[in-house]
């Protein structure tokens, strides 16, 4: 019995486990930085057709969500076409899926991008990140609207 409850859990595991598979020259698509010297704060966005985009933080990733267009060489047109999109959790290192994450703003951490949304996949993780780092807000995946990428970015 035993044994089949930890093949579930494993199963399980694998398939709601993200990876991060960049090598040493895979760079941002907006900010075409590598994204290997900063892996705490690695994303993706895999796409349906397979295609993996990485960028060099999750403030980057949301630029790319917002007006996939702009970059027109990737050739996405709207959300439709994106599968997965995982941020890295600042406090595990690990993957985690995007859609269910927790972002902090306003923290005195910044990425390679500048100032940044530091993910989360717990909220109480992103919580306890804000009160030492100063945070001001905490946004689920939702809630992030691409004026606070343009504040961050200073265009605002």
């Amino acid at each position: 019995m035993k044994k089949i409850l930890y093949t579930a859990i494993f199963m399980a595991s694998l398939l709601f486990s993200y990876t991060m598979d960049y090598d040493k020259k895979t760079t941002c698509v907006v900010r075409n930085l590598q994204v290997s010297k900063s892996p705490e704060w690695v994303s993706k966005i895999e796409l349906v057709n397979g295609k993996k985009i990485f960028f060099s933080s999750p403030k980057s990733m949301f630029e790319f969500y917002f007006r996939p267009g702009k970059w027109f060489d990737i050739g996405v047109k709207s959300e439709e076409e994106m599968k997965d999109i995982v941020v890295t959790d600042f406090a595990t290192k690990k993957p985690i899926n995007a859609r269910g994450a927790f972002f902090v703003y306003g923290s005195t951490e910044t990425s390679p991008a500048g100032d940044d949304l530091v993910a989360f996949e717990k909220y109480d993780d992103a919580k306890i990140f804000a009160f030492g780092h100063k945070g001001k807000r905490i946004f689920g995946f939702n809630e992030v609207k691409e004026a606070l990428i343009n504040l961050l970015n200073g265009k605002i």
